[in-house]
């Protein structure tokens, strides 16, 4: 299994951003995917979930109303769109694939993991 992501830059606070993340050996519309962030010197937290089929979303509380999860089954892509971006939100970004069809918040029900793309916004 591989998970690319892509999309991350440098924005300014209240600019948007969409990432991507192509999966490939993989049945993609099987598994939950998810969303996480990991600042310098902080753990790694959840942003966002989505069932396999894509009718469930879970989002964190700080992104709510702004980060939308989406995927597209057909080409293997997940995507986070970024909106009116925080600079404490500056972090690394991982797309994750759930051992589960249903998506899950918590980082050990992952199964493989993306290399991270970074996101820095500045004040």
């Amino acid at each position: 299994v591989q998970l690319i992501e892509s999309g991350g830059g440098v924005v300014q606070a209240g600019d948007s951003l969409r990432l991507s993340c192509e999966a490939s050996g993989v049945a993609f519309s099987v598994y939950g995917m998810g969303w996480f962030r990991q600042a310098p010197g902080k753990e790694r937290e959840f942003v966002a979930t989505l069932s396999g089929t894509g009718s469930d979303r879970q989002y964190a509380d700080s992104v709510k109303g702004r980060f939308t999860i989406s995927r597209e089954n057909a080409k293997n892509m997940l995507f986070l769109q970024m909106n009116n971006l925080k600079p404490e939100e500056t972090a690394v970004y991982y797309c994750a694939r759930d051992r589960q069809p249903w998506g899950a918040t918590t980082a050990v029900r992952y199964a493989d993991w993306g290399q991270g793309t970074q996101v820095t916004v500045s004040a």
